[in-house]
């Protein structure tokens, strides 16, 4: 059942309540699983009108629920798509295979020969190859920002990605992947506006959620067009699934739904299914990890072999960072990095002695995880992109779960005795 606009819910409320009619499935109070890869018609003339509305949006079938094959959508991914877009506060949402499916679908319908972009950095490393590496071959160019605060310098970068041609897409990740680094919403989203009134085309914002998502940081209502959320990490939150969203206006998500229905890209029933039960807990699994986030981080903090963690609780007072996540967002998430003293062999050393604490990339899942991410998730970004991001040999990402903080207090502190 589409949520009412004029109900004042909150998003953890249309976590559990939007995108599901019991009364659709003989009253059962949770979504059946609709694996099927086609739908019947009731005859040639329904079939031919379904197809009108969904390729046309037009006909006697135009804005009525029907279906054609699961490629194009299926019951499972109109409520998961129903629920994300009511949880963020969107018009649209589509659900893709997984995130960087997402992220490529907005490349490829917003970038043309001769665009250029702008991506925050540090971003996470398969979205760095998307925009350094693979786009560049169909004639597009990437500048970085790598001030998300700095009004200054985010109009030099755009000044210098307008050189190379029209401004197409400003994406941001914020918290950044994986340093936690943050960007002013607000601030990108004005400095668009600013390049669109000037030139006549203004580029649109898109959001990478991820850190955050879907309730610490509400990225629609500080005006980004696009908002992307690999539902593969908290919104998932079990590490048993990969997936994608993108939520905006209808009138950017509709290309959208079109193109991934030419890529096949979308996600599977009972995919759809498993996020559309996990999104019910995202906000109590968060709430755990960021609690617990802040008691490992704080143990770090004050341990003499961490140079230091970019936990954004720990930001300064009178920071133009600390301003911007006071302003931004109500919580300071659960993933964040710790440098240590020295390099490479010393974060090995911390990470080959964890017991409790579990080495795998991603994020997000209730078991707490750790990475190296010079060597793992952005083992394939140049080496001098990663130290401009602030990724050192020493650097490790933690992404905290909802154990018992002192369980994992205790797992460190042995670990760090062999470094």
């Amino acid at each position: 059942m589409p949520h009412d606009p004029a109900l004042p819910l909150r998003p953890e409320t249309l976590a559990i309540t939007s995108g599901y009619d019991p009364a659709s499935a003989w009253g059962a109070a949770k979504p059946p699983v609709y694996l099927t890869s086609t739908f019947v018609y009731e005859s040639a003339e329904q079939a031919k009108a379904i197809h009108e509305a969904y390729f046309r949006g037009t006909g006697p079938m135009a804005g009525q629920p029907a279906y054609i094959y699961a490629r194009l959508s299926h019951p499972n991914l109109a409520m998961l798509e129903t629920r994300l877009a009511a949880i963020d506060g969107a018009e649209r949402a589509a659900v893709f295979a997984s995130g960087m499916a997402a992220h490529s679908a907005i490349a490829i319908q917003h970038l043309r020969p001769g665009d250029s972009v702008l991506h925050s950095r540090p971003i996470y490393g398969g979205t760095e190859g998307l925009y350094n590496q693979l786009m560049p071959r169909f004639g597009a160019t990437a500048l970085p920002i790598l001030d998300g605060c700095d009004g200054d310098h985010i109009r030099a970068q755009a000044e210098r990605a307008l050189a190379h041609g029209p401004l197409a897409l400003i994406v941001i990740e914020t918290p950044a992947n994986p340093t936690a680094a943050i960007t002013d919403i607000a601030l990108v989203v004005a400095i668009a506006d600013e390049v669109g009134a000037r030139t006549g085309r203004r580029p649109l914002v898109v959001c990478d959620n991820t850190f955050l998502a879907p309730f610490a940081q509400r990225p629609i209502a500080l005006g980004v067009d696009l908002n992307m959320t690999s539902l593969t990490k908290y919104c998932g939150g079990h590490s048993d699934l990969l997936s994608g969203g993108i939520s905006g206006r209808a009138g950017l998500i509709e290309p959208l739904l079109q193109l991934r229905t030419v890529l096949g890209t979308h996600c599977d029933p009972f995919t759809c299914w498993l996020v559309l039960r996990s999104l019910e807990s995202v906000a109590v699994r968060s709430e755990r990890a960021m609690a617990n986030a802040l008691t490992v981080a704080t143990f770090l903090r004050d341990h003499p072999k961490v140079a230091g963690v970019t936990y954004l609780g720990f930001l300064a007072e009178g920071t133009p960072q600390r301003a911007v996540v006071d302003r931004q967002c109500s919580g300071f998430g659960s993933t964040f990095s710790l440098h240590l003293h020295g390099g490479e062999a010393q974060a090995f050393a911390l990470l080959d002695h964890l017991h409790l604490v579990k080495q795998a990339v991603s994020l997000g899942g209730s078991e707490t995880l750790a990475c190296h991410s010079a060597t793992t998730t952005h083992y394939n970004v140049p080496a001098a992109d990663r130290a401009a991001g602030g990724i050192t040999d020493g650097t490790i990402r933690l992404s905290v779960g909802i154990e018992h903080p002192d369980d994992l207090i205790a797992d460190f502190a042995q670990a760090l005795e062999h470094v």
